[in-house]
């Protein structure tokens, strides 16, 4: 309520608007934690995925096995002790996504922001939410393999009027992903995460060194995959199509293991640099 008292307006709250007040401002003190560990539980992800393929262009595992976050929470999974830390990494991830929908929220109550700022965080806090529930599946022993996730998208978009066009869109928006991580990275915009570290340090230089490859690797993996859809689309095969493991192998047979390790090198820092935020990035940012 205003009132008009010596010459100027004045905000006056009513009870149920002082305790609606406090609840929010209440919620809003918990979203730093929330983003917290939902970067921890990301960085977990992106670390064992680099990890892995590493190990696959070193002829340490094969790539096809793990090569995939599913294929990676599978292995946690049937790891010594593994299979407990699936439920916490899920919670982790749900907080990811919860952080990503509630930014979405923010940016809607105002009109200066771009959509596309929106549709991105929507998008990665929907495929986390989906890489959780996955890893609660797989914990309960419920989840059911149904092959690749790509393929099956591409397959429903081709059966539908005008399917190669839809398909190839998605693509292009795949692809333009990819681009905008790979420019993310090399431009050095992501020091914002981390503006009150200092970057002479021995830590600043891990900070510098792991966005700038985690980004660029992270990038080259979606456009393969964006190349692989969009491949489909023009061969009107759903078969065409795949995730990161089908682009890793396109990697390794195209370019040989020392390119795949390079990338898998990239995937690692990417995961670091998720650590590197979850400790360091300002409170302030992530409301």
């Amino acid at each position: 309520m205003c009132v008009y008292i010596a010459g100027s307006w004045h905000v006056i709250y009513s009870g149920n608007e002082m305790n609606s007040a406090a609840i929010t401002t209440k919620a809003k003190q918990q979203v730093p934690t929330i983003a917290r560990l939902g970067l921890i539980s990301k960085g977990f992800v992106y670390l064992l995925l680099g990890t892995f393929v590493l190990m696959s262009a070193l002829n340490i595992k094969q790539v096809s096995d793990t090569s995939s976050k599913t294929g990676v929470l599978k292995e946690l999974n049937d790891s010594i002790g593994g299979h407990w830390l699936l439920p916490l990494l899920a919670v982790g991830l749900f907080c990811y996504a919860a952080w990503r929908y509630y930014q979405v929220y923010h940016l809607s109550n105002n009109a200066r922001e771009k959509w596309k700022k929106m549709g991105r965080y929507f998008f990665s806090g929907s495929i986390y939410l989906f890489i959780g529930y996955t890893a609660l599946q797989i914990f309960s022993d419920t989840h059911k393999d149904n092959g690749n996730n790509e393929q099956h998208f591409a397959a429903a978009l081709l059966s539908k009027p005008f399917g190669q066009w839809l398909l190839g869109i998605a693509a292009l928006v795949i692809a333009g992903v990819g681009i905008y991580q790979i420019i993310y990275g090399l431009s050095g915009k992501y020091r914002k995460h981390v503006q009150n570290m200092s970057l002479h340090t021995a830590k600043g230089k891990i900070l510098l060194t792991a966005g700038k490859i985690g980004y660029p690797a992270r990038g080259i993996v979606w456009m393969i995959i964006a190349y692989l859809m969009l491949k489909a689309a023009f061969s009107r095969s759903s078969s065409k199509a795949g995730d990161t493991s089908k682009a890793f192998d396109f990697v390794e047979s195209e370019w040989g293991s020392p390119i795949l390790a390079l990338i898998a090198a990239g995937l690692v820092a990417y995961g670091l640099f998720n650590f590197i935020r979850a400790r360091y990035e300002q409170s302030e940012t992530m409301v």
